[in-house]
């Protein structure tokens, strides 16, 4: 069997496209453009690339956006403060706090001090209690798990009801939401972590398997049900020769021997994570202006199912 590969930089691709055409009809309609602003704490090397990146597919959509520097040995008082002075701008609908942060300071705090209105990475515990309660359409949903259902329902449709889901890890940024989404469109969920007894068996039984524990090609093809689909979130550096690459949770080569389809690394998952956050931006500036939500990534790949989910 040769998976297909899912092209999530492709599909970013296409709803970046949107965005920025729904931005633009917003500046026109409304002399708003939907404002990103980023806090950078230290010097991390992969966080300012990510965060380059971020601000960079910003302005190309027509976004306001700001990014705040500070330095690693930044107070947590300073790092408070610089949150606070974005939730005050009214330019600004949507707030994201690089992480990680440096040691000593409690991200926590940090991330709940984002007012939920402008919280577009989705870790407000009002967002969490609005997704965990099925009220999507009222939540900021974390941006990889987000991408993730987008990608599913690309590969297999928009109705994803009576597939067995595993995933393999329960982070609150991934694992936890990401059982969420998939309860909602009425997939059985299994999560599975690093205390779960037999875990090639519990991925044995996944129609649809999601690994995001971090693990460099931890998941083999024995692991993977012939014809599951396999989304790989993870993405990990490991030495080759002299130089790195980057590799998945999976090893990419054996399961796509396996799969139906598969997500590679990079260039699976990772594009869709910046393409949601700019998203949930777009969503927090049309909410500020009291308006409805714009129709970008409504169709069939990007809808949640509208199914009611019964017990």
């Amino acid at each position: 069997m040769n998976a297909r590969v899912i092209d999530g930089k492709a599909f970013a691709a296409r709803l970046t496209q949107d965005i920025a055409q729904a931005a633009g009809d917003l500046a026109a309609r409304t002399g708003t453009r939907p404002g990103l602003g980023v806090v950078l704490v230290g010097e991390d090397a992969a966080s300012q690339v990510y965060v380059r990146t971020k601000t960079r597919q910003a302005e190309a959509c027509g976004f306001h956006s700001v990014q705040a520097d500070l330095a690693a040995d930044a107070s947590q008082a300073e790092i408070l403060a610089q949150v606070e002075a974005l939730n005050a701008d009214p330019a600004i609908h949507g707030i994201l706090v690089q992480l990680p942060l440096p040691k000593g300071i409690d991200a926590d705090r940090v991330t709940q001090a984002v007012r939920a209105e402008k919280d577009v990475d989705g870790f407000h515990y009002l967002n969490i209690g609005r997704l965990g309660a099925g009220k999507q359409d009222q939540a900021f949903v974390p941006c990889t798990p987000a991408g993730c259902m987008m990608l599913l329902r690309d590969a297999l449709g928009a109705d994803l009801s009576g597939r067995h889901a595993v995933i393999l890890g329960r982070s609150n940024i991934v694992g936890k939401p990401m059982a969420q989404l998939l309860l909602a469109a009425n997939c059985t969920v299994t999560i599975a972590h690093s205390r779960s007894a037999d875990l090639p068996a519990l991925c044995r039984g996944a129609d649809i398997l999601v690994a995001a524990v971090g693990r460099p090609e931890l998941v083999r093809r024995d692991w993977i049900k012939p014809g599951a689909v396999v989304i790989d979130v993870g993405i990990n550096r490991v030495a080759s020769g002299d130089k790195s690459r980057l590799v998945g949770d999976v090893a990419y080569d054996e399961a796509a021997a396996q799969a139906q389809a598969i997500t590679p690394v990079p260039g699976g998952v990772g594009p869709m994570t910046i393409a949601c956050l700019l998203l949930n931006t777009l969503r927090a500036a049309h909410r500020h202006l009291n308006l409805p939500d714009p129709a970008v990534g409504t169709g069939t790949a990007f809808a949640p199912t509208t199914t009611e989910t019964k017990p």
